[in-house]
């Protein structure tokens, strides 16, 4: 495609919207001609950690300080104006010829000397050159990052319409990127499925634990885009336990897997296999809570998978509850997530004779691995899936 697609329905997740500038990079425009930025995240260590969540950091209440100290200056260099002019401090009106208030205003500053934030500045965007792009991913396992086991580089999209959110980067993927890496032994050497993966940061931070993480989603450009971070980030795998990322389709609006080997992004009958038999745990991120149809097929795809399984399997979902004002309401409400609500209550409380469900709320006080704001509307939700072949009673 040579030419940019625009679209006025657009939204832009909070992650890219408050991204340093020097941390992400447009490289190229995919198949439907949205330009594809590259981001480096980094996994803090102990010490970064403890200085990023110290609410008592030196440094920024020096920045305050000066900041008061400045604000005095002017307060009272502004005083010492008055007085002149006035004589008490009491400023003389001035008007124009028509009568107006006529207001002197004071000189503006040096953009640069009055704010601390960089300068923006406008970027033209150009069809990338194919060659160079097959190159690119090529040498993709040349990439100078890959021996720092503590960044992971994303690719990922800004400002897409909501059919094509999966391609950008969301506050809940990092919070169940930190739930994760806070379990260690929870999740070390287990069969997990992702779904609803997105860009697959959350399926590459489990990687670092798990043995066989299966990423899914639908789209072929939206797992294309996943396949790339996957072999992007192939260094943060943890070698001993297995550290295997499969990203294979799986539409939630569909009842089987697809199996058909001319179909990219297709399943094996082995992985079929593998998944039913081994998946310990399920995990989803943020694509839950915007589309009442794709919540209902969620939780049918969870319901699918888990009464199929003949062991207990755990799902995580994470989630940002988004409020928005409504006319129909005249009040700020989230009706995706009081349907999200209502899908939880449904599958806790159903009995059908084959699984049993028990939901519960965790608290999000976990350490936090990766920058981000850690808003109070971000919840992390268990769900505990039995088989009643061993657990009779449904709870």
């Amino acid at each position: 495609m040579d030419q940019i697609t625009f679209h006025h329905d657009t939204v832009l997740s909070d992650i890219h919207m408050f991204l340093p500038n020097a941390r992400h990079l447009m490289t190229r425009l995919n198949h439907v001609g949205q330009p594809v930025f590259i981001s480096k995240f980094k996994i803090l260590s102990d010490v970064e950690r403890h200085d990023n969540n110290d609410p008592g950091n030196l440094e920024e209440e020096e920045k305050y300080d000066g900041r008061r100290e400045d604000q005095g200056k002017d307060t009272n260099a502004t005083k010492e104006e008055a007085a002149e002019e006035g004589g008490d401090g009491n400023v003389e009106r001035r008007l124009d010829e028509d009568g107006d208030l006529d207001i002197t205003r004071r000189p503006r500053r040096n953009p640069a000397e009055a704010s601390s934030r960089d300068l923006v500045c406008p970027i033209i965007l150009k069809q990338s050159n194919p060659v160079l792009e097959q190159e690119e991913e090529e040498n993709a396992d040349e990439e100078p990052d890959e021996c720092f086991k503590d960044i992971i580089r994303i690719e990922h999209t800004m400002a897409t319409p909501l059919e094509d959110v999966g391609k950008q980067v969301w506050r809940g993927a990092f919070l169940l990127a930190d739930f994760i890496l806070s379990e260690p032994v929870m999740f070390r050497g287990a069969t997990v499925l992702e779904l609803g993966a997105g860009t697959g940061l959350t399926s590459i931070i489990m990687a670092t634990l798990a043995k066989t993480v299966y990423c899914t989603d639908v789209g072929e450009d939206l797992l294309s885009m996943c396949k790339r971070n996957v072999t992007l980030n192939r260094h943060m795998a943890e070698p001993a336990a297995g550290g295997e990322v499969r990203v294979r389709q799986l539409d939630w609006l569909q009842h089987d897997l697809c199996t058909d080997a001319d179909v990219e992004f297709s399943w094996t009958e082995e992985e079929v296999a593998d998944m039913y038999n081994n998946t310990s745990f399920i995990i989803a991120a943020d694509a839950v809570c915007y589309d009442d149809d794709l919540t209902d097929g969620l939780f049918r795809t969870l319901y699918r998978l888990c009464s199929s399984f003949t062991h207990a399997c755990t799902i995580f979902i994470s989630m940002e509850k988004r409020m928005n004002f409504t006319l129909r309401h005249m009040d700020v409400c989230c009706e995706a997530y009081n349907h999200f609500s209502r899908c939880l209550s449904q599958l806790q409380d159903l009995v059908d004779g084959r699984c049993s469900f028990r939901v519960e709320q965790l608290p999000t006080n976990f350490t936090q691995f990766l920058v981000y704001e850690r808003i109070e509307q971000l919840e992390l939700w268990k769900v505990t899936a039995t088989p009643l072949l061993f657990d009779q009673a449904p709870v």
